[in-house]
């Protein structure tokens, strides 16, 4: 039998086997983990096939569009702002995002990346229009997480997820740079002014400090002296009353005595006068010795 006449015996069956396997081929879709595919029937829409092995009806339904669901970044926008103090500023962005409903994004929205860079800017200028410039400048994380809600509320029409929204620089003019600067110089000034008159005024208050402490001490001092000659005196004054005048004359007559002694100290030789009065002392000394003994 030649190989003709077997094609044409079983033509119908190679012709039905054929269609099968294109059938098959065409009925099975396996969608790679970052992709979804949005298939169509007769040009609507007739389901999102995830990650996996799907099916489709041969030659009914096509994949129309494969989107992948991995994070995407805008390139860097920068557009122009205006403060509410009338304060130019040049405001750099980027937007991170991805797509988690395929089927609103390639049915609502063709350009989407020029469409969240226009909605972007929008809020930009609108969230800065009622600040000032200094708020812009401290109170930047705020900013950013306002700016990503609100892009993320206009967005989610369109099946996207904002993950990220950044302010990467505030750029200002030169004349509002220049004024800045001056600005915070002369802050910086009146800081080093400030600061010497307060470690002026912490010296002179120490300095006073010190001046009353020594005061105290010597009033101390003093009371102390007082109190101990206060009561020397009282005790003599009590022998004097116990012993009579001859206590106090003994007294007296000593302390001479010890004068005489400190005025004769010396290393060398020398010669010491003594007046009349001494030698009296010497002898009252002597005399009231001899009485308090005898």
């Amino acid at each position: 039998m030649r190989f003709e006449d077997l094609i044409g015996d079983n033509a119908v069956f190679l012709a039905i086997a054929a269609f099968l396997i294109l059938a098959i081929f065409l009925g099975v879709r396996i969608v790679p983990q970052s992709e979804k595919h949005v298939v169509e029937r007769f040009g609507r829409l007739r389901a999102v096939l995830g990650p996996g092995i799907n099916f489709i009806v041969p030659f009914l339904d096509r994949v129309a569009h494969r989107i992948s669901v991995l994070e995407r970044q805008l390139p860097t926008n920068s557009q122009d702002a205006i403060t509410a103090d009338n304060v130019l500023l040049k405001v750099d962005t980027s937007v991170f995002y991805r797509i988690t409903e395929p089927e609103k994004t390639v049915y609502r929205i063709r350009d989407i990346d020029a469409a969240i860079a226009t909605t972007v800017a929008g809020i930009v200028r609108s969230e800065i229009g009622r600040m000032e410039l200094d708020t812009v400048q401290s109170n930047r994380s705020a900013l950013i997480s306002t700016i990503r809600e609100n892009v993320a509320n206009v967005v989610d029409d369109w099946g996207i997820e904002v993950t990220r929204a950044e302010i990467l620089d505030v750029d200002l003019d030169e004349a509002t740079r220049a004024a800045m600067l001056q600005q915070l110089n002369a802050e910086r000034a009146r800081r080093a002014q400030v600061t010497e008159a307060e470690g002026r005024k912490r010296a002179v208050e120490l300095a006073a400090d010190g001046e009353l402490y020594a005061a105290e001490q010597n009033a101390k001092a003093k009371r102390v002296l007082a109190e101990a000659e206060a009561y020397a005196t009282g005790v003599i004054a009590e022998t004097i009353k116990a012993n009579g005048l001859e206590a106090a004359q003994y007294q007296v007559a000593l302390r001479q005595v010890d004068a005489i002694a400190s005025v004769a100290q010396g290393d060398g030789k020398q010669t010491v006068i003594l007046p009349a009065a001494a030698l009296e002392a010497f002898t009252n000394a002597f005399g009231l010795l001899k009485g308090r003994s005898s």
